[in-house]
């Protein structure tokens, strides 16, 4: 793509633990998530290069998927933690992607399933398997704002693990 700044790079939070009487909000990631995530900045830092905007659930195993990507990026921004990620359909997701400001990009948006699956078929009409630490990356036609389904393309799928 010419124009970097229309990319999306859907990313699904790396392998969580279950520990007991934790809340689903508070669980971290475990031993296998903590090996992925370096992996996904890997990938992405080949791949996509440096984002510009990173959008993020202020869930504890999403907050450090996302500092495990960032050290393998070098200078990589700071996220925007949105509770509106947490547990989001994809209506909510498309409406957290079309408030990213007109011409940054490549963006992230890193967050939880079923929600960021059906966003990726919302906006392509695909189906990839969203697994922990699996990456949707979306062209998106005209600006964030405008985004609409069926609006983007589905360019490539990875499942980088560590």
């Amino acid at each position: 793509m010419a124009d970097d700044s229309h990319r999306l790079v859907i990313v699904r939070h790396a392998k969580s633990a279950w520990p007991d009487g934790v809340p689903d909000e508070k669980r971290p990631l475990n031993k296998r998530g903590r090996r992925d995530a370096p992996a996904v900045g890997r990938w992405l830092r080949k791949r996509i290069g440096r984002p510009r905007a990173v959008v993020c659930s202020p869930a504890a195993r999403t907050r450090e998927t996302w500092e495990l990507v960032a050290d393998e990026l070098g200078k990589a921004p700071d996220p925007v933690f949105d509770k509106r990620v947490y547990e989001a359909s994809a209506k909510k997701l498309l409406a957290v992607v079309r408030d990213l400001p007109d011409g940054v990009g490549p963006a992230v948006l890193i967050g939880h399933n079923p929600g960021l699956a059906d966003l990726v078929e919302l906006l392509t009409g695909k189906s990839p398997e969203m697994k922990t630490s699996a990456i949707a990356v979306l062209d998106v036609a005209g600006s964030w704002a405008d985004v609409r389904p069926g609006g983007a393309a589905l360019v490539e799928y990875a499942t980088p693990r560590g």
